[in-house]
């Protein structure tokens, strides 16, 4: 029996379970490992942007150098690929390594939480005023009992979708393949084609890979990341045989119903309650957020937590919801070809 039971540990888990007292018992079931490289790893680029930054300096956290990774890019080479637009667009993220960034932020967890890795949730059931859940680990399934759940298990969360089946949200097929490094000059790209997704897609350059990356409709996903390839292959591009391709749902929120963080004794936390930038898919920042939040109102004994984590994650929403307005800027070929035709906010390069 535990009082708390936090499904998954990317930055949102991994930050909740850091910060809760120690007068709790608390359990952390997750499906990384830090010593299998065969295990489950996030598909993601592994760009840190100034929102993340801004809340790790918060916690007065400082990356380890064991995280980051070569090389660091300070200008974005966006691309309109259908309508032959190229701008540059000077940006501050800190590249690094996804999943060791993962792995450092589980390190910080005290010792009296129980964390079980390489684990699957497979189901959750309510019982009165316990919850039970339920876990596949070394081949076997494991039940254990809490008094209250902690969704932050991402897009896909099985939290949201067993507790609160008609809370939905949007999602995309990411989709991502890494190549060896052949490019003489590394760069980070911000791509859109309206042909292939009314998302966007992206490239980076990663200690000596290349990873090629977009957010797509799902029935589409595979078809449009091959017309992606092709496209950008004319235009310069390098791939090669890819080394690896990974996959994930990514949330896409619409507006203030894509939102939702929990009622009763359930909670959700990060990409779960819809916390991701609808316009950059940034996510990282309202996880660190997130956690913080229901940390501090389940760490004073309020009465009624559920109420108390919506009304205090009122800030985050509002952030989010005014990302809807900078996305047809972004997402719209009109207005994004009015963007990039007037240079706003672009750089020059200056020639070698």
């Amino acid at each position: 029996m535990y009082d708390i039971a936090i499904i998954g540990l990317g930055p949102a888990g991994a930050t909740i379970a850091r910060l809760l007292d120690k007068r709790f018992r608390i359990i952390a079931i997750d499906k990384k490992s830090a010593d299998d490289n065969t295990a489950f790893q996030k598909p993601c680029g592994g760009l840190l942007a100034a929102d993340a930054q801004k809340a790790l300096s918060k916690f007065n956290l400082t990356l380890p150098k064991a995280v980051l990774v070569d090389p660091q890019i300070f200008a974005v080479k966006t691309i309109d690929s259908k309508q032959m637009l190229l701008r540059y667009y000077q940006r501050f993220y800190i590249n690094l390594d996804r999943h060791k960034f993962d792995m450092w932020l589980i390190s910080l967890i005290p010792e009296h939480v129980r964390i079980e890795n390489q684990a699957v949730c497979t189901s959750i059931r309510k019982k009165g005023e316990i919850y039970e859940v339920s876990y596949l680990k070394d081949r076997g399934e494991k039940t254990i009992t809490a008094r209250h759940i902690i969704g932050a298990d991402g897009s896909n969360s099985i939290v949201r979708r067993i507790l609160f089946p008609n809370q939905s949200i949007c999602r995309y097929l990411s989709i991502q393949q890494w190549f060896p490094e052949q490019h003489i000059t590394p760069f980070y790209s911000c791509i859109f084609d309206s042909d292939i997704t009314d998302s966007y897609c992206w490239s980076i350059s990663k200690s000596g890979f290349f990873i090629l990356g977009g957010a797509f409709p799902p029935k589409t996903g595979k078809q449009s990341f091959e017309l992606l390839k092709q496209k950008l292959n004319k235009q310069g591009f390098i791939f090669g045989t890819p080394l690896k391709t990974e996959a994930c749902l990514v949330s896409m929120p619409k507006g203030l119903s894509s939102f939702y963080t929990g009622k009763d004794r359930a909670f959700l936390l990060g990409e779960a309650a819809g916390f991701i930038s609808p316009s950059s898919l940034e996510g990282i920042s309202y996880a660190f957020n997130s956690a913080h939040a229901l940390a501090r109102i389940l760490n004073s004994g309020c009465a009624d937590p559920a109420r108390k984590y919506r009304v205090n994650s009122l800030p985050i929403r509002i952030k989010l919801l005014l990302k809807h307005f900078k996305s047809p800027f972004m997402y719209k070929p009109l207005l994004r070809k009015l963007v990039m035709k007037s240079g706003l906010c672009s750089i020059s390069i200056l020639e070698q």
